[in-house]
C-alpha cells in the first residue's frame, strides 16, 4: 500500500499534486466580461493557452484518475495568497522554516517548476491559463511507484479556483474558499494495475491528496494573516 500511496501523492509532490471522479468536460467558468446574457460563456479550455490546448483537453477528457477538492474558508490577504500561487518555491521554503518537513521545489525560470525525489520520480510544471481568481496548470514528468516496478510516464492538469470575498477596508484581508481539480494521465499497465487493485480505496486517497494541495498555499496565507510580522521572514529569499 505504501507503492500505490507513493504513485498517487508522489505524481504530484511537488506541491502536494493530487487526484473522486469528476465531470469529464471542462465545465463553463463564466467571467464578469462574460456574464452577460449577449455574450457566450468560455470553458475551461477557452482559458489554456493554445500550444497546451490539444494536450490539456486529451487529458481532462480521459484521464487515469481524477480529483476534487474544497478547502475550508479562510481569512487571508488576497496579495499574499495568490504570491505564494505563484511562487511554489517560497511556499515550500516557508514550511521548512516552520520546521514542517516538506518537498524542495525548484524554480527553473519563466514561469517552469521542478521537483525530483531519490527514487527517480520528477515532474516539471508551468502555467498555461488563468481566469478570474484561477489558474491552470500543466504537468509532465515521470513517477516510479516502487522499487520492483518500472517508472512510469504521467501527464497532469491542475485547476485551481480561488474566489474571495470583498476585501475588508481597513486590513484588505479578504475570505476564501478556494477549489481544485487534478486530472493525472499515466498511458501505462501498471497505472492502470495500480488503480484496478486499490479498488475503492484509490478515490479517497485522490481526494486527500487534492486537499494537500489546497492547504500547500491556504495554511502558509492562513499562518500570515494570523501572524503578519512573520511575512517577511517566512517568504524572504533564501541565503546564498
Amino acid at each position: 500500500m505504501a507503492a500505490l500511496r507513493t504513485w498517487m501523492l508522489g505524481s504530484t509532490v511537488a506541491v502536494a499534486w493530487a487526484w473522486p471522479a469528476l465531470a469529464l468536460e471542462p465545465r463553463p467558468v463564466v467571467t464578469p466580461s462574460a456574464s452577460t446574457a449577449a455574450a457566450k460563456p468560455k470553458v475551461l479550455l477557452d482559458y489554456v493557452a493554445e500550444p497546451f490546448r490539444e494536450v490539456v483537453a486529451g487529458i481532462i477528457k480521459a484521464p487515469t484518475i481524477s480529483a476534487k477538492a474544497n478547502d475550508d474558508e479562510f481569512v487571508a490577504h488576497p496579495n499574499v495568497y495568490d504570491w505564494l500561487i505563484e511562487h511554489p518555491d517560497r511556499t515550500t521554503q516557508a514550511w521548512k522554516r516552520l520546521k514542517v518537513p516538506c518537498v524542495d521545489i525548484t524554480d527553473l525560470g519563466k514561469g517552469q517548476f521542478f521537483w525530483s525525489d531519490e527514487t527517480g520520480s520528477e515532474l516539471t510544471w508551468q502555467t498555461v491559463g488563468k481566469f478570474d481568481h484561477g489558474v491552470i496548470w500543466y504537468a509532465t514528468g515521470k513517477v516510479k511507484p516502487g522499487v520492483l516496478l518500472p517508472t512510469v510516464p504521467v501527464k497532469a492538469v491542475a485547476v485551481l479556483h480561488s474566489p474571495r470575498g470583498s476585501q475588508d477596508p481597513d486590513t484588505g484581508n479578504a475570505t476564501f474558499k478556494p477549489t481544485v481539480h487534478v486530472y493525472l494521465l499515466a498511458d501505462s499497465r501498471v497505472a492502470a494495475g495500480l488503480v484496478k487493485m486499490m479498488g475503492p480505496s484509490a478515490p479517497k486517497m485522490a481526494e486527500e491528496g487534492a486537499e494537500q494541495f489546497l492547504f500547500f498555499f491556504s495554511g502558509i496565507a492562513r499562518y500570515i494573516h494570523r501572524k503578519p510580522e512573520q511575512l517577511e521572514t517566512l517568504l524572504a529569499p533564501a541565503k546564498k
